[in-house]
C-alpha cells in the first residue's frame, strides 16, 4: 500500500507531512536509485520549483541528498512542471525533480520525480522509493564523492525558446488576459505570448511566496472573468501554480473548461490531418457531452482513471496525439510528455487566430450535460470503497440515473477527500443523488464523524 505518493507525486503540508528531513532522505534515496539504473559515470538531475516560500529549503535539502550519492544537480529555479519534464528528456539529464504542490495553497508543497524520458515514475518505482524510505535507518549509504550543485539560468531560457517554436503563427490582434496564479508561469508566460505578438494583460503576476493560487489561477476564475470583460479581451487564460494546466474564459466572460478545449483542439488536429488514430483520451470525470460531440465527428474517446499519468499512458498505448482532463491538464504528445498549460494556451490561441472565430462559438460545439461534483472530507481515503452502506448508496443512485447519465465516486490522490460526481439530463435529480451519496459518505467515514 502506497503511503507517500498520490496521483501526482508526494504532497502535503510543509513541516507536518513534508519536512526538510524527508526531502533530504528522498533526495538521497532517489540519487541511489538513479546511480543503480545507469552505468558508472557522471550522473545529473535537474531540479525545478514553483514560487512557494518553502521551496528553497526543500530544494536545498533534496539537492544535498542527491549530491551525497555523487549526482550532479542543476537548479532550474522557478519553472513550470512541464518545463522541467521537457528539460529532463532533452538536455541530457538522467532524471528530474520538481518541487511544487500544483494548485494547492501555499502551506502545501510537493515533490514530483521525472524519469529520463520526461515521464512520471512508474508506480513500481514509486513503491520502491516508499519501501526504501520506510526502511531508511537500516540502509547503509556508502561514502561517495559529493556531486556538484549549480544554478543554471539557461535552462528556463531553453524551455522558453522551445515554446516559441510550437506554432508558426502571429497572434497579433488578439488581446489576452492571463491569470498567472502567482506561480511558476508568472515570468515566462508574458514573455512567450508577447513574443507571439499577442496583446497580453497579466493578473496575479506578483508572487510573494504566500499568494500562489490564492483566489486566483485555474481553480479561482472570477478575477479572470472580470478582467476579460474590463479589458474587452478576446480570451482569458488561467494557469495553476505549477503551470501544467490551463483553463480559458471566452470573450463574454464564460468559462471554457478542459473538456471543451480538448474538443476544440481535437477537431483542429483532425482538420489538418494530425489527430492520430482518430482518437482522444480523457478521464472518467470528463463530461459525457465531450463523448457525444466527438462521436458526431466520428472520433473515438477512450477514458482512463483520473490523473494525467493515466491519460499519457493510454495515449502512448493508443497512439493518440491529444488527451486531457476537465481540470485543464491537456497533453499534446507531439510536443511534451505531460500536461502543459503554456502549450495548451498556444494551441488554443493559434486556433482562434486561424479560424477567425470567437471562443464562445468554438466552445459551443460541445453541449455540457449538467454535472455536479461534491467533495467530502474524510479521515483517510483507505477502504472507503469496501463500506457496504456507501456501495449501496452508489448502486441506488446508479439505478435512478441508468441510461440518462452516470455517477463516479473516487478518492482524491492528493487530499483527504472523497469526490462524488453525477451527471445527467435532469439537473435537480443529479443534485439530489450526489447529495444523497455524499451524506452517506460523511456519515460513514467523514472527517468529523465521532
Amino acid at each position: 500500500m502506497k503511503k507517500l505518493f498520490g496521483t501526482d507525486g508526494i504532497r502535503g503540508v510543509v513541516g507536518k507531512d513534508l519536512t526538510i528531513e524527508l526531502s533530504f532522505r528522498l533526495g538521497r534515496v532517489f540519487g541511489m536509485m538513479v546511480a543503480k539504473d545507469y552505468p558508472p559515470g557522471p550522473l545529473s538531475v535537474v531540479v525545478g520549483r514553483d514560487t512557494r516560500s518553502s521551496c528553497e529549503a526543500l530544494v536545498d535539502a533534496l539537492s544535498a541528498g542527491l549530491a551525497s550519492q555523487s549526482v550532479n544537480v542543476s537548479l532550474a529555479e522557478v519553472i513550470p512542471t512541464p518545463g522541467l519534464a521537457f528539460l529532463t528528456r532533452t538536455a541530457g539529464f538522467n532524471a528530474g525533480v520538481m518541487i511544487s504542490a500544483s494548485h494547492n495553497p501555499a502551506e502545501y508543497n510537493g515533490i514530483k520525480f521525472v524519469s529520463h524520458d520526461g515521464l512520471k515514475l512508474t508506480e513500481a518505482k514509486e513503491s520502491e522509493i516508499e519501501s526504501t524510505i520506510e526502511n531508511y535507518d537500516q540502509i547503509h549509504f556508502p561514502d561517495k564523492p559529493r556531486g556538484l550543485i549549480k544554478h543554471d539560468a539557461a535552462l528556463s531560457a531553453k524551455y522558453l525558446e522551445y515554446m516559441k517554436q510550437i506554432e508558426n503563427i502571429s497572434l497579433s490582434g488578439l488581446r489576452v488576459v492571463m491569470d498567472l496564479a502567482n506561480g511558476a508561469t508568472y515570468s515566462i508566460a508574458p514573455k512567450l505570448f508577447t513574443a507571439f505578438g499577442a496583446d497580453v494583460v497579466s493578473i496575479s503576476d506578483k508572487p510573494d511566496g504566500k499568494n500562489i493560487n490564492l483566489n486566483c489561477g485555474s481553480t479561482h476564475l472570477d478575477n479572470l472573468r472580470k478582467a476579460v470583460l474590463t479589458h474587452q479581451a478576446d480570451v482569458g487564460v488561467a494557469f495553476d501554480g505549477d503551470g501544467d494546466r490551463a483553463l480559458a474564459v471566452d470573450e463574454k466572460g464564460e468559462i471554457v473548461d478542459g473538456d471543451q478545449i480538448v474538443l476544440i483542439e481535437a477537431l483542429e488536429l483532425a482538420r489538418i490531418g494530425r489527430l492520430r488514430n482518430n482518437t482522444v483520451v480523457a478521464t472518467v470525470m470528463s463530461n459525457y457531452g465531450l463523448e457525444i460531440a466527438l462521436r458526431e465527428h466520428n472520433i473515438t474517446l477512450k477514458r482512463t482513471p483520473v490523473g494525467d499519468r493515466y491519460v499519457v499512458a493510454e495515449m502512448i498505448e493508443s497512439g493518440a496525439s491529444i488527451g486531457g482532463e476537465q481540470s485543464g491538464h491537456i497533453i499534446f504528445l507531439d510536443h511534451n510528455t505531460t500536461g502543459d498549460g503554456l502549450i495548451t494556451a498556444i494551441k488554443l490561441l493559434a486556433t482562434l487566430k486561424r479560424k477567425g472565430r470567437k471562443l464562445s462559438v468554438l466552445a459551443a460545439e460541445m453541449k455540457r450535460l449538467p454535472q455536479v461534483q461534491l467533495n467530502v472530507s474524510v479521515r483517510n481515503t483507505k477502504d472507503w470503497n469496501r463500506n457496504a452502506a456507501i456501495q449501496d448508496a452508489i448502486a441506488n443512485a446508479t439505478r435512478h440515473i441508468q441510461g440518462e447519465g452516470r455517477i463516479v465516486v473516487r478518492a482524491s490522490g492528493t487530499e483527504p477527500l472523497i469526490r462524488v460526481m453525477v451527471e445527467g439530463k435532469d439537473n435537480s435529480l443529479i443534485h439530489r443523488l450526489a447529495t444523497d451519496v455524499a451524506n452517506v459518505i460523511q456519515t460513514e467515514v467523514g472527517a468529523n464523524r465521532l
